[in-house]
């Protein structure tokens, strides 16, 4: 558990945003001299009303939990973004060392029944919640439930009397520059107001599967996590979650619009339970349009079929291009696996796709996803001198290579420096999957077919990369 603020570091300049204006910095109130254009005044609305308004249903709260060695002096962070939080005392966190460690963060009133809406990260494994209102009366709290893919938590009181709850709006009518209200527990410092406006909408930052930031500059630091930001009607339109360190004006929140659902779920089942197809995807690049034929299409490639999966069974393929899911388009697989995970267990949803450019719906019936649901002869020299040496793919080296023992293609053993092999960007470890969009299963049917390519003719290999998935490299041979 850390200071209850999940913050994580990127690497960019900080930018200074001029809340309100275009173009030079104006005194307030003052007007641009612009030839034949109605002078325009920027007000900065007033607050205060508002924070007074917000402010009995925001509370401050305060979790410990044991630890026991390793504990956040040992903790590894990989990437631009990472939680971070105080540095304990010395000693604290020493292998063998069995210490209480305390943690502050925020949330908002729900309703008057005393459900608390917060992050994951703040009640995390811990062994006491305490909530503070604003009036300073304060009640032990229990977890309901908890979501670690969307980092949101639902937590609740008993015996609070005249709760005040706030009102959850509409993240989807937010507009880039509306004004907006942030108020939480920054450095325990309780009931802190701040102000700024929308900088983004559906910011993907790297925290999870779900991810749909909104991006703001209302200054929030560690302990606002779990506050609410709110629009100028005083509605809660997002969770305040995350910053980015050494960054200034660059927070963000998780849009009340997302929140809704899995707080729904969370209150009446405990846990989030998520729609699931069982397929591998990955963005259609304009590169693999190119190769399947697919000019100005936006979608999402189908890179492999789980077995006796509700995909299958409705009768999708690997390289189909799926576009919408229940009438609503998809042109990400974020905007898909976020779609199909919203949908209802047992349900019957149409699915439009391509095939060989052809459009197709197919009905699929949604399933449960589960947590964690996703010796050979080498070759001789291939022809035309590309620089390369494949090997068949055997269960053996499949499963080294950490991919389905059942993947068939030709892997690449090697790859000469300075070949023209090397020089199209194909690297040792890619697994061919089709030469020319006719499919390859061995190293024999990759020379084969390299073979057939006559010599100043290109040569086009649909190739599987490890986590990067789908890749089409262009030899001339």
């Amino acid at each position: 558990m850390t200071i209850g603020f999940l913050k994580r570091r990127l690497a960019a300049p900080a930018v200074l945003a001029l809340l309100g204006f275009t173009g030079a910095l104006l005194p307030i109130g003052a007007q641009a001299a612009t030839p034949n254009a109605p002078s325009q005044q920027m007000l900065v609305p007033n607050f205060s009303a508002l924070a007074k308004q917000v402010q009995p249903g925001v509370v401050n709260i305060r979790t410990v939990k044991t630890i026991t060695g390793g504990g956040p002096v040992f903790r590894h962070f990989f990437g631009p973004f990472e939680r971070r939080g105080p540095q304990p005392p010395f000693g604290e966190g020493m292998p063998g060392n069995e210490q209480r460690q305390r943690s502050l963060g925020s949330g908002f009133v729900m309703d008057a029944e005393g459900y608390i809406i917060t992050n994951n990260h703040v009640v995390e494994d811990a062994d006491q919640i305490k909530v503070r209102l604003a009036d300073e009366r304060e009640f032990d709290a229990r977890i309901i439930g908890r979501d670690p893919k969307t980092d949101l938590a639902l937590i609740k009181i008993e015996g609070g009397k005249e709760l005040f709850a706030l009102r959850l709006g509409d993240s989807d009518r937010l507009e880039v520059g509306s004004w907006v209200l942030a108020v939480g527990s920054p450095f325990g410092l309780e009931q802190t107001v701040t102000a700024g406006i929308v900088s983004a909408k559906g910011r993907f930052i790297g925290a999870g599967p779900y991810d749909d930031f909104i991006q703001t500059d209302a200054s929030i630091n560690p302990g606002n996590s779990g506050g609410p930001l709110l629009n100028m009607d005083g509605e809660v339109v997002g969770i305040n979650t995350a910053i980015v360190a050494q960054g200034q004006g660059i927070g963000f929140a998780i849009p009340v619009n997302l929140a809704r659902d899995i707080v729904a779920q969370l209150k009446d089942h405990g846990s989030v339970i998520r729609g699931w197809i069982g397929v591998g995807i990955q963005d259609l690049t304009p590169e693999l349009a190119d190769y399947y034929g697919l000019k100005n299409v936006k979608g999402v490639l189908v890179t492999q079929v789980f077995p006796d999966n509700p995909a299958e069974k409705a009768g999708i393929k690997a390289k189909d291009v799926i576009v919408a899911v229940d009438g609503k388009a998809v042109t990400t697989g974020r905007e898909l696996s976020a779609a199909v995970a919203a949908l209802s267990v047992g349900k019957e949803v149409p699915v439009k796709l391509l095939r060989d450019g052809k459009e197709l719906t197919l009905k699929v019936k949604i399933a449960e996803r589960k947590d964690g649901e996703t010796a050979a002869a080498e070759s001789g020299p291939d022809p035309a001198d590309l620089g390369i040496r494949a090997q068949d793919l055997t269960p053996e080296i499949a499963r080294r290579l950490g991919v389905d023992e059942n993947e068939k293609g030709a892997l690449i053993a090697a790859v000469q420096p300075g070949s023209k092999a090397d020089q199209a960007g194909l690297r040792q470890g890619d697994i061919v999957k089709e030469v020319n969009r006719t499919p390859v299963q061995t190293a024999a049917d990759l020379r084969s077919q390299i073979g057939k390519a006559k010599t100043g003719e290109a040569v086009q290999l649909l190739v599987k990369r490890g986590s990067a998935g789908f890749v089409v490299v262009k030899i001339t041979k």
